[in-house]
């Protein structure tokens, strides 16, 4: 027995093996996914594009393929090959250039240009890298200064070549006489991206692209602090771990509308198994924040009234489960096809940790015997395709509670849907310029639920698009890189978000009924101008120009129906917008920051 153990072992875990350090590279690391899009883009490289994030060991294999492709590559692009290659030398079994080497033997070293102290023992067997955080943003504009700063560290260890862990610790702050102001008007009030607050008891989610967080307790807000890290077990199969990291599911380079990654970061258990080049297999179940009181669970906390306790109520539980299956059938064409089920039990749903699995059958087992509601389960694809050299059309389609009646052209009701197309046009006729647009649209009841625990969302920002139902958005973006490092980046978008529904069970067929897309009540329309040089990697100095002008329409209707919101202009910009960006506005940003 103890012998078949050992070649078990060895089976699953060789002795030899290139890649090291299974760990997620930030999404907000968008200088090396920008490289290797357009590295894809050029046929040097093949990966598919619908899962993120990369791992550094992913990264660092595609490139060394481009290593022995670097004929096909421009000058800029051999420059930033090997830029990239010596930030992943740990990866290739190399030490990082320029560093102060502590011992003869390379093993030991630090950096002060690229603030990091580094380590690899001469077998290989563990490597650890060390990074501080730390960044500042000054952000401009006729209604005052606001100044965010953040500091922290980072810590990646690959052991034995088959176990990575990391972390991070990221903490952020705000200042400025604006938020003195009514800029944050209640304790959990939001900036950029996040919540704000609306009506009596009502909070929404801004809707911005800027990645959500979850702000510290305060009288004007505006603090946080952000921790993500995990541990992977790996292999030539695929890997297995406990993680806390944004994740990205369906082809976008503005917003994915089935996941953005734009919500905060959630606890997960994952799977990804990798077995050949065609195909890989990607299953989380996810612990999501509900931001709903459980009336029944609380704990008790004695007050100065000796015969009075104060009820402390907990949020409910919830929970998530998804998959992704995603084909490579040909070289420049990828499929993944998906689902997934959001549920709020007293405790995890065992059934629901099978990774392979239909979720919306299993439901209908746990819940269709004792008549109770269904949980909230969805469909999803993602398809990319590249026709040509230099040309990518993607598109990404979320289906929530479909019914095939409903297509038919005398069926009044819509599916609550999503759905995304876009193209890429990269790197000719001149080197470094590329073209991107995408077009979203999604229906009434999209990504919502009548049970507000089961709702498409953690921490209450959607995890899908950040226009949520009924809504639309158009991106486009003009891109050059003129030399190694340095981005510049002219991009516009307009978001639109049309008549707001309450997901009422007893209503929701007249609701969906009606016409989608039909009175607009909040509109933003955003030119904006990027420049941004890495240095370094993931050293940044970056300036922002934008002009912004947001809009909010009434909705005074005299006959809505039951879940309809009727609102004034305000209301609407209120409930949608930061005050800060309400109206026209012209606001310049400059920043520097290492780490990510």
């Amino acid at each position: 027995m103890k012998r078949f153990c050992i070649v078990i072992f060895l089976c699953i875990f060789p002795h030899v093996i290139t890649w090291a350090q299974n760990i997620p590279v930030p999404l907000s690391y968008t200088k090396v996914y920008d490289f290797i899009d357009e590295l894809i883009m050029d046929g040097v490289v093949t990966n598919q594009t619908a899962i993120r994030p990369y791992t550094r060991n992913q990264i660092a294999d595609m490139l060394t393929q481009a290593q022995r492709a670097d004929s096909l590559l421009s000058n800029r692009q051999q420059n930033e090959l090997k830029f990239y290659l010596n930030e992943f030398a740990l990866e290739n079994d190399l030490m990082v250039d320029n560093f102060v080497q502590y011992t003869d033997r390379r093993t030991f070293s630090l950096s002060l240009a690229d603030p990091q102290f580094s380590y690899k023992s001469l077998n290989n067997m563990f490597k650890m890298r060390i990074r501080p955080i730390l960044g500042g943003d000054v952000m401009l504009s006729k209604k005052g200064a606001i100044v965010q700063r953040w500091w922290g560290a980072e810590i990646q260890m690959d052991i034995a070549k088959h176990l990575s862990i990391w972390g991070s610790l990221r903490d952020n702050s705000w200042n400025g006489n604006w938020l003195n102001t009514d800029y944050f008007p209640f304790d959990y009030a939001r900036i950029n991206g996040a919540r704000i607050h609306y009506g009596a008891s009502q909070k929404t989610p801004a809707l911005s692209n800027i990645p959500g967080v979850q702000y510290k307790e305060a009288t004007y807000g505006g603090d946080f602090s952000d921790s993500k890290g995990g541990i992977n077990l790996y292999s030539w199969w695929g890997s297995i771990g406990i993680q806390r990291e944004n994740i990205r599911w369906g082809d976008s380079y503005h917003s994915s509308n089935i996941l953005s990654g734009r919500n905060p970061a959630v606890p997960m258990i994952t799977l990804q198994l990798t077995p050949c080049k065609w195909f890989q297999f990607d299953y989380f179940h996810a612990w999501l924040v509900s931001n709903v009181l459980d009336s029944t669970y609380y704990y008790l906390e004695n007050t100065t009234n000796g015969n009075a306790s104060l009820k402390n109520y907990r949020p409910y539980n919830k929970f998530m489960a998804a998959n992704m299956f995603t084909f490579t059938p040909i070289k420049h064409l990828s499929i993944a096809l998906g689902n997934s089920i959001v549920y709020a039990e007293q405790s995890l749903q065992v059934a629901y940790l099978i990774p392979i699995a239909f979720y919306k059958s299993l439901d209908h087992l746990l819940t269709k015997g004792v008549r109770t509601q269904n949980q909230n389960s969805q469909v999803f694809a993602s398809i990319s395709v590249r026709p040509i050299n230099h040309l990518q059309l993607y598109g990404s389609f979320f289906l929530d509670e479909v019914k095939f009646s409903r297509f038919k052209l005398s069926e009044p009701e819509n599916n609550p849907i999503s759905y995304l197309v876009g193209f890429n046009w990269s790197g000719w006729p001149i080197d470094g310029l590329s073209l991107k647009g995408e077009f979203m649209r999604s229906y009434i009841a999209c990504y919502t639920h009548s049970i507000d625990v089961l709702t498409w969302a953690s921490n209450s920002y959607n995890m899908g698009h950040y226009m949520g139902d009924n809504a639309q958005s158009i991106y486009a973006e003009l891109a050059y890189r003129p030399v190694r490092g340095l981005l510049l980046k002219l991009s516009y978008t307009n978001d639109m978000k049309y008549n707001s529904y309450s997901y009422l069970r007893d209503n929701i067929s007249e609701t969906i009924a009606q016409k989608p897309f039909d009175h607009c009540i909040y509109r933003n329309d955003e030119i904006r101008f990027d420049g941004i040089y890495e240095a370094h990697p993931n050293m940044y100095l970056r300036l922002s120009i934008g002009y912004n002008n947001a809009q909010g329409f009434d909705n005074l209707k005299s006959d809505p129906l039951p879940s309809e919101s009727i609102g004034t202009a305000q209301q609407y910009l209120d409930a949608f917008c930061p005050l800060y960006y309400q109206g026209k506005n012209l606001t310049i940003s400059g920043s520097f920051s290492f780490g990510f």
